[in-house]
């Protein structure tokens, strides 16, 4: 048997809805309601497994600090990156209105070189320095850095999630 806090916050639907014996039909009412606002909810809090080109909410909930039991919504934007570069940085903008209550949660991509096979995750780490990519964010722009040519890797997706209050 498992146990939890009596504050935890999960987004767990029960398998079964015992609805108890009322003959007034507006309890019935507020009953059946309350249930389905608890569907809703645990629906809305799983983390959508969209990856668009555009700016979307993700479903997914962080903690505002200093106030317990509140949250704030996170969002997520795919980047078509393009070619890796040969030795060097490159930029791209990303499209995100950044302020000073802009956070970024994750920043990640992944590299295909359709004609070997090939993937790799960025950032990416070697103990060969040449191997090495780097993957960083400033306010407008994407960069990527490669310590050797990496040219042959012509498709990456940057994914970015972020909270924006």
């Amino acid at each position: 048997m498992s146990f939890e806090p009596s504050d935890s916050k999960q987004s767990f639907l029960p398998t079964t809805l015992i609805l108890p014996d009322v003959t007034d039909e507006q309890q019935h009412n507020l009953i059946l309601t309350d249930h389905l606002k608890k569907v809703n909810a645990a629906v809305n809090d799983k983390d959508i497994a969209q990856y668009v080109e555009q700016e979307i909410l993700n479903g997914q909930k962080f903690f505002i600090p200093n106030e317990s039991g509140k949250f704030r919504d996170a969002f997520r934007k795919v980047v078509n990156f393009g070619t890796l570069p040969n030795t060097g940085a490159t930029s791209i903008p990303h499209g995100i209105t950044v302020d000073a209550n802009t956070v970024f949660t994750r920043i990640y991509a992944t590299a295909t070189d359709p004609a070997n096979f090939s993937y790799l995750p960025i950032p990416y780490a070697s103990p060969t320095d040449a191997d090495n990519i780097e993957l960083s964010l400033d306010a407008t722009s994407i960069t990527i850095t490669t310590g050797s040519d990496r040219t042959a890797y012509t498709t990456c997706y940057v994914i970015l999630e972020y909270l924006k209050n």
